[in-house]
């Protein structure tokens, strides 16, 4: 990401993302954000206080509206500088830290080693937010596949069956949920973040929005 981000001219850094209402810097300025608040998380588990990621919805997306008016220059050195701090501040911590409990965004209690997949997560799911031509086909399957059960995961039982195409077949939710949904991974994967409905399927029904999940 850190190296793709740096062949993104200035005009490219103004274009539309894939998320409603925000250009590529936006996309920038969360990643450069959510870097920060990792990086509060893993303090939490290294000190023991008590260090939220965001103090509020609002803090949160003001200080992403406000980073990305940054003149480019500036907003590629703070996500290069933030994603740099992070990664330190996670060889620095104990190894009898990485077990300390912490609470992310959602308020779900996870140890401190879910800080990495967090970060991941977000670098590659908004990496195909910048709309620069590589879709959720482009991703790992091993990250396709935990993605979507993170996803599918947070959704209220019985609601909604995925029923995953080849060559990664596989069934995901209830068999008696209200909505069975099909698709290969990547597009199922695309579909239950609410990024797309592009090779989504529900039978005989209109495709339905995802639930919710962040």
């Amino acid at each position: 990401m850190a190296d793709f981000l740096d062949t993104l001219s200035d005009v490219d850094l103004d274009g539309e993302s894939l998320l409603p209402g925000w250009t590529r810097r936006h996309v920038v300025a969360h990643l450069a954000q959510n870097a920060l608040a990792v990086g509060r998380l893993v303090n939490w588990a290294a000190t023991g206080v008590e260090n939220p990621m965001y103090e509020s919805r609002e803090v949160r997306d003001r200080d992403i509206a406000e980073t990305a008016l940054l003149a480019p220059n500036s907003l590629r050195a703070l996500f290069h500088s933030e994603a740099a701090t992070l990664t330190s501040a996670w060889l620095a911590l104990p190894a009898a830290s990485w077990s300390a409990k912490v609470r992310g965004g959602q308020g779900r209690v996870v140890p401190a080693s879910a800080t990495l997949w967090m970060r991941t997560r977000e670098l590659w799911v908004h990496g195909v937010d910048l709309n620069v031509g590589a879709g959720f086909d482009a991703l790992p399957e091993r990250m396709l596949r935990r993605t979507l059960g993170d996803v599918a995961g947070s959704w209220p039982a019985s609601s909604i069956r995925l029923v995953v195409a080849a060559p990664y077949a596989t069934t995901i939710g209830d068999d008696d949920a209200a909505s069975v949904v099909s698709g290969s991974l990547a597009d199922l994967t695309g579909w239950a973040t609410g990024r797309t409905t592009r090779g989504i399927s529900c039978g005989e029904s209109p495709v339905p929005a995802a639930p919710r999940w962040l």
